[in-house]
């Protein structure tokens, strides 16, 4: 499976408003009006997990949250309502009381101990507080149509338990790592996301201007399950094609459904990370580890639990909404970094840790 996605801003843009970098970016590939893109700060950071591991308390490993502040370490759709338990997000759309959730990223010292890695700003996204970038994409021709994710609607990508390429290729190839040497560099304006530019597992030099992980969403659906098991078995990547294929996508015939592209961005500042002797003996392994405990990447997941108000996602992949869309309500990143949620399980998750949170699993 191709990802033609593109990293769309120019290496060390600045700009003052979103127009001037429409206005620099090239004419070929996507641009900011052809997906839903918007931060989400940091809700919370804590080890529950109520999709995988619903009620335990604590869960095995830490995982970073945003979104709706009715993030519980259970969340029955049949018991809990969330657009009416939420009561704000911290994302961009008020709407938008949906959680995203990602594992997190520590730094392994060569003297045993971990600190955990901070997360950057995205471009145009500046004032964000901790959290990550979610993109919601309805196909680029303009015609086709997708339906959006329903009430009680969750879904993962990856599994934690992976050390080696998850047997699923479409999983497999969803997921990238991008190393920034220069700022948001130096990779070209509109390179691929998955390309020459990316590797699948941590890269294994340095990245004094950050470390960027992708992962999107199947976009197949049976359309009938909002959820399965294994929390993947009703949904599924394309048989051909992708989301942005000029003549669409094809599901198969088990998940007939086109679904919006839901990605998410994570940027984590490593710049203080780059003096080598701070890595192992030998100055050359990469000193990354998930929360997890994984050391390769391939353990990297990103867990999703749907909470749109009413229709307004459907509204907004209908008017095929970029950055600005009428349809949804907004509020400014300000505002967003007000809400937050105290932990349910209350550890030491900063400073120089003996052991990873749970040790990982």
């Amino acid at each position: 499976m191709h990802l033609p996605w593109r990293w769309l801003a120019p290496v060390g843009l600045i700009a003052s408003s979103l127009g001037e970098v429409r206005a620099q970016l090239p004419p070929q590939g996507p641009t900011f009006n052809d997906f839903l893109r918007f931060s989400c700060s940091e809700l919370n950071i804590q080890r529950i997990d109520p999709l995988v591991t619903p009620g335990g308390v604590p869960s095995p490993h830490l995982h970073q949250f945003v979104g709706g502040n009715a993030l519980a370490p259970t969340m029955d759709p049949s018991v809990l309502n969330i657009t009416e338990k939420a009561t704000c997000t911290t994302c961009t759309f008020t709407e938008d009381l949906s959680n995203y959730w990602t594992a997190v990223l520590f730094f392994r010292h060569r003297n045993g101990s971990y600190h955990r890695v901070p997360l950057m700003e995205n471009l145009m996204l500046e004032g964000q507080r901790g959290g990550f970038t979610v993109y919601y994409t309805a196909p680029f021709d303009k015609k086709t149509k997708v339906t959006a994710f329903k009430p009680g609607f969750r879904m993962l990508t990856g599994d934690p338990t992976y050390r080696n390429p998850s047997p699923n290729e479409g999983e497999f190839k969803s997921m990238a790592f991008r190393c920034f040497t220069t700022s948001w560099g130096p990779a070209p304006a509109q390179s691929e996301i998955g390309g020459e530019w990316d590797t699948r597992t941590f890269p294994t030099t340095p990245c004094p201007y950050g470390l960027r992980i992708n992962n999107f969403f199947p976009t197949c659906w049976d359309g009938v399950n909002v959820d399965s098991p294994d929390h993947k078995s009703h949904v599924a990547y394309p048989s051909k094609g992708t989301f942005e294929s000029p003549g669409g996508w094809e599901c198969p015939d088990t998940h007939p459904v086109k679904l919006p592209q839901l990605m998410y961005e994570t940027i984590w500042n490593t710049s203080a990370f780059s003096d080598t002797s701070m890595w192992a003996e030998d100055g050359k392994s990469q000193p990354f580890v998930l929360s997890t405990g994984d050391g390769v990447g391939y353990g990297w997941h990103g867990d999703y639990v749907f909470g749109w108000e009413g229709d307004s996602l459907q509204r907004a992949m209908d008017r095929y909404c970029g950055v600005g869309c009428p349809e949804l309500k907004t509020q400014s990143i300000i505002e967003a970094n007000k809400c937050s949620l105290k932990p349910v399980v209350e550890e030491r998750v900063d400073g120089w840790l003996d052991a990873l949170p749970g040790h990982g699993y």
